[in-house]
């Protein structure tokens, strides 16, 4: 499919605006400001020193939260400024640095135990000692005054850089928060369209089941993931109205997701009718509109232009008509209910108008002509934003062999040790510094995540290496030079996370600008060669020992399993609490959404861990079929369980709770018991199955409710077994044990 260049240019703005390209220039703009600010004050040699301290504290400056800025940005210099020194200390010996270069990288890697934020304040702790080494020693100076000025400059640099971060982040803070709500629309709209295409008829359906389920779930994981980022930083004090408004469009996001998921209930059955191409493909038109108009809201909010008003779907759904088509001959159903191809039209089109009505409140909120309702947020923000203080608990789990951060941390340091050792044995030992420097960034956790910076490194060193030979050939002035250096640096930082290959681009471009300006006399191609040959050796040194002590995906699927099987059965327990048919203020209210949150984050970490999987050699991978299945089936549960909760909550007000309390319990006992127990266990005390019996189902639009409810509920425990039954696979396959689902509290970081 051909790329117009519209599209091309909407995406570059997209991305020229977004929240990580503005994190990136913030960094530049710091590190021009120290370096020129010490330049001035204490002279060149000291503001080359206060620049590396900047670089090395940088790398967990993303962006985040206000609250806990600085204790985030801590743990970097307070570790990295020891490790400078004895580097600087240790030069004129290369074993004795060899000696310490091996426990640093251990006991530096261990930080990744930390998980997301740890793992900057483990590159940064790194970074301090490989470019510790490449600050050459001061000749005919006494080696502790030079090693203490030098420290002392990067010291600075870094204190700094601190100061810095934190002012900015706080000036950047509301800019952030828009783009985080940008980006979760554009996710969205992602998930939107992969969504409808499960709307094709049967006579034009394109990819197969798989790959279409493969694409949902890699898109739900990808929406799960900007969610988590957003809130952390959307849901934070949310006092003013603007941020209110922000908080509202982003609570907004999450209810269109719940209806994305439920809108693609009973399709199957509806497609198994002939006839049904003209309201399938109506429906399909009606989901491309809305994503459409939220990637114009999101273009519109990063602009800074207020938004065009949306045009509302509901009209156009309401002419979705089956009579206008060949009715067929009902087909008996499992249950014995026979919802003939007119209701399931309708039902189906009015999942989707949900949709379409969240998309008009998101626009109205955006245009500022509706007031948000955050009375849970409002008064329980913390409860949904990641913890940001730090805790000695993950650090006190990780002494068992198989804990994965334990793992990595010693092939860690082994693989820099290695990489030393054969560094020191090169003709072209002046540089020995990149190869250590290709290690700490290429190796990563998992296989997957290896081989992907692998091959980025590789390919940006050398893409690198051809843009600084172009640019150093023009001769550029030493203020040119200063403003290549400005502009890697922010290209490095801003996409270090979102798309490594670029960031290597610009790394090369950094390292070989800056030996050119500290070596001036240095020939150009022979360091070119030198940073290519590294690179290479770098990459397969990290390459070769990512298959030392490996932490295979499979060790983390059954604990991953139980944590997603306990989140579904509280989210069910907590979606048909009738509690919330009494107020959406409240705290059953808070206690679902919290429950939801968790059912979605533990699913998108399974479906990430399956997706590093598929990188790792065949004999160690995961049982893929039934994994794909349980994740597929947990979607649907979760779809099943909003349909029942829109439900409910569009017709509290004529309904008798009294009369739903006793099925809407044996559902939360029967989808309860089937997930927390073996399928044996399971069968012995699982409850009747709910079922509606043989009675016709009415319109579901009339005042007649309790039927259809009773449809949904039996579905939602069939898909609860199905989930059982394909967890059992999983680890039967595994010849494992399923552990003990971790608990699932109120408040996960």
């Amino acid at each position: 499919m051909r790329i117009s260049p519209e599209h091309r240019l909407r995406a570059a703005l997209r991305v020229a605006l977004s929240h990580y390209v503005f994190n990136g220039l913030s960094v530049a703009f710091g590190l021009l400001l120290i370096s020129a600010g010490v330049h001035g004050w204490l002279g060149a040699a000291a503001a080359a020193s206060a620049s590396v301290g900047v670089i090395v504290t940088a790398p967990p400056d993303l962006p985040g939260p206000a609250r806990g800025k600085f204790w985030q940005m801590l743990p970097a210099p307070l570790l990295g400024v020891p490790l400078f020194f004895g580097v600087q200390m240790l030069h004129p010996s290369e074993l004795a640095l060899g000696l310490l270069i091996v426990p640093a990288s251990f006991v530096a890697f261990l930080a990744m135990a930390w998980g997301k934020r740890g793992v900057p304040i483990a590159v940064a702790v790194m970074f301090s000692m490989v470019f510790s080494m490449a600050v050459p020693p001061t000749p005919g100076v006494d080696p502790l005054t030079a090693a203490l000025a030098t420290t002392g400059h990067f010291a600075l640099g870094a204190a700094l850089y601190v100061v810095y971060s934190v002012v900015a982040n706080h000036a950047l803070n509301a800019r952030y928060r828009v783009q985080s709500v940008a980006d979760a629309l554009l996710a969205l709209a992602a998930l939107m369209r992969v969504q409808a295409r499960q709307f094709t008829p049967v006579d034009l359906q394109g990819p197969p089941a798989p790959a279409l389920a493969g694409a949902l779930l890699h898109r739900q994981a990808a929406l799960a993931e900007q969610l988590q980022a957003a809130r952390n930083i959307v849901l934070e004090s949310p006092r003013t109205p603007r941020r209110q408004r922000l908080a509202g469009m982003l609570l907004l996001v999450l209810e269109m997701r719940d209806h994305l998921l439920a809108c693609e209930l009973d399709l199957d059955t509806l497609k198994a009718h002939p006839g049904h191409a003209p309201v399938v493909v109506g429906l399909r038109d009606v989901l491309h509109h809305v994503a459409d108009e939220m990637e114009r809201l999101a273009d519109a909010m990063l602009i800074g232009r207020r938004p065009t008003a949306f045009a509302d779907h509901r009209p156009h759904l309401a002419a979705l008509r089956w009579d206008e088509v060949p009715q067929p001959q009902p087909q008996p159903g499992p249950e014995g209910a026979n919802p003939s191809p007119r209701l399931l039209a309708r039902g189906l089109a009015d999942r989707i108008g949900h949709i379409n009505d969240e998309a008009l409140r998101m626009i109205a909120l955006a245009r500022g002509e509706a007031e948000p309702n955050l009375a849970v947020v409002r008064a329980n923000w913390q409860m949904f934003v990641s913890p940001t203080a730090w805790s000695w608990h993950p650090f006190n789990g990780l002494w068992r062999w198989d804990a994965p951060p334990l793992r990595h941390a010693i092939r860690a340091a082994l693989a820099m040790g290695v990489g030393y050792a054969v560094a020191q044995a090169l003709p072209w030992g002046t540089h020995a510094y990149w190869i250590l420097l290709t290690i700490v960034v290429v190796l990563r956790g998992s296989l997957a995540q290896t081989l992907e910076r692998r091959n980025s490194r590789v390919a940006g060193t050398l893409l690198g290496c051809v843009l600084a030979l172009g640019l150093l050939s023009m001769h550029p002035t030493a203020l040119g030079l200063i403003v290549c250096l400005t502009l890697a640096q922010a290209v490095a930082h801003g996409f270090a996370v979102r798309r490594y290959l670029i960031t290597a681009v610009a790394a090369t471009v950094l390292g070989l600008v800056q030996s050119h300006m500290l070596h001036a006399g240095s020939s150009t191609a022979f360091a070119l060669f030198e940073r290519l040959a590294d690179t290479l050796i770098g990459t397969g040194v990290a390459w070769a020992f990512s298959y030392v002590l490996p932490s295979w995906e499979r060790t983390q699927i059954p604990a991953l399993v139980s944590r997603t099987l306990a989140a579904q059965a509280l989210h069910a327990r907590e979606a048909l609490a009738l509690g919330q048919l009494q107020a959406v203020d409240n705290a059953p209210e808070l206690a679902w959404r919290l429950a939801r949150r968790e059912a979605y984050d533990s699913l998108s970490a399974l479906v990430q861990a399956t997706q590093r999987s598929l990188s790792e050699p065949r004999a160690v991978r995961p049982p893929l079929e039934p994994l794909e299945r349980l994740q597929v089936h947990c979607y649907q549960l979760l779809a099943q369980l909003t349909a029942v909760k829109t439900m409910l909550l569009l017709r509290r007000g004529h309904l008798e709770p009294e009369r739903l309390q006793a099925p809407l319990a044996t559902t939360a006992e029967a989808i309860g018991n089937a997930l927390s127990a073996p399928r044996a266990a399971a069968d012995a005390a699982m409850p009747p199955r709910i079922s509606p019996g043989p009675e016709p189902l009415p319109d579901p639009f009339d005042a007649q409710l309790g039927p259809w409810l009773l449809r949904r509920l039996g579905l939602a425990v069939g898909l609860a077994e199905e989930l059982r039954n394909d967890a059992d696979q999983v680890l039967q396959s595994m010849n494992t044990k399923a552990p003990d689902a971790p608990p699932v509290t109120e408040r996960s970081a």
